[in-house]
């Protein structure tokens, strides 16, 4: 049974740590994938959805529609 994570281009992510940032081996498999994604310059892709933000997405996607009646 593999322990290999299905998604993960293991060479590219090796090429990017050991040739595109100059490190030793044993410093890129010592790094968690959060650091390396960091390091690359990812950081930003995934970041955590903050109140405010979870906020504006209600606010432009209620989940359901107010119907207005003019009386």
């Amino acid at each position: 049974m593999s322990t290999a994570h299905p998604k993960l281009d293991w060479a590219a992510l090796m090429r990017a740590g050991l040739q595109g940032l100059g490190m030793p081996p044993d410093e890129f498999w010592r790094l968690t994938p959060a650091e390396l994604q960091i390091m690359l310059g990812d950081f930003g892709a995934k970041a955590p959805l903050l109140s405010t933000g979870l906020d504006a997405l209600m606010a432009a996607y209620p989940d359901k529609q107010e119907e207005h009646h003019n009386e």
